[in-house]
């Protein structure tokens, strides 16, 4: 399992995500779940992977095979037109790769699915983020739905609910994303660190500030400490429990 999230801020774009894969408790592994596609001045698109990872490297290995010689066949994410035909070219090849796996006898396990997040700017169009579900279908974010998440979402969902804000900067973007992985890793083994992390710039159509976070990060650790002695003071200071006389 996994956990990735996509922010939609006023300013830009916001992208995380955990990189643990494992296949049981004495299988675990360290893969990357962020993968980009940039061309200055024209486009910069982030695509975020949960679910089989056999099937989630095919699905990343036929999109850059194809942006390098492309063909009316097989289009390219480097050439689409706007950030939509981006996610059908991404919900397209998903369902190819997952076909394939039908072909082979081997579909009817739903451990061969995946969901994709989907998130950047092309040309002149709106920065947005997509959600594409196995069927190769997929959901746009919103100002009702201002942030997606794919992966292990429940544990790290109700921080997001009760403090994201769409004006908040990217520095505090990044630590309301932090709070929501270390609530998560530490609810659930399927997470974990190294994270990596990458900001868009609204209208820059470059790539913005990318880093990976491990488990020495200086800053996460004051994190991960703060929020549990938050939370444990907060909890102290609501009003205690009483039974109803009888």
């Amino acid at each position: 399992m996994t956990y990735c999230v996509g922010l939609m801020l006023n300013q830009g774009l916001v992208f995380m995500s955990d990189t643990r894969t494992n296949a049981g408790v004495d299988n675990i592994s360290t893969y990357r779940k962020m993968f980009t596609f940039d061309v200055a001045g024209e486009r910069s698109i982030t695509v975020m992977t949960a679910g089989n990872l056999a099937t989630t490297q095919a699905v990343i290995s036929l999109l850059k095979e194809r942006s390098k010689a492309s063909d009316e066949r097989d289009p390219s994410i480097l050439k689409v037109p706007t950030m939509y035909q981006a996610a059908l070219l991404v919900g397209e090849t998903l369902k190819e790769v997952l076909d394939t796996h039908a072909q082979a006898g081997q579909r009817a396990d739903a451990s061969f699915n995946a969901t994709i997040i989907l998130g950047g700017q092309i040309a002149d169009g709106d920065p947005t983020i997509f959600l594409v579900y196995p069927e190769g279908n997929f959901i746009e974010a919103s100002s009702d739905t201002p942030f997606l998440q794919i992966g292990e979402t429940k544990y790290g969902r109700p921080i997001l609910v009760r403090a994201f804000d769409a004006d908040m900067s990217f520095e505090e973007a990044v630590k309301l994303l932090l709070v929501s992985f270390d609530s998560t890793i530490k609810a659930n083994l399927g997470v974990d660190l190294p994270i990596d992390l990458r900001i868009y710039h609204k209208d820059s159509l470059a790539a913005g500030q990318s880093l990976r976070i491990g488990r020495d990060d200086p800053y996460y650790q004051k994190i991960s400490e703060g929020w549990g002695v938050a939370l444990r003071d907060a909890f102290g200071r609501l009003p205690a429990f009483e039974f109803p006389k009888s």
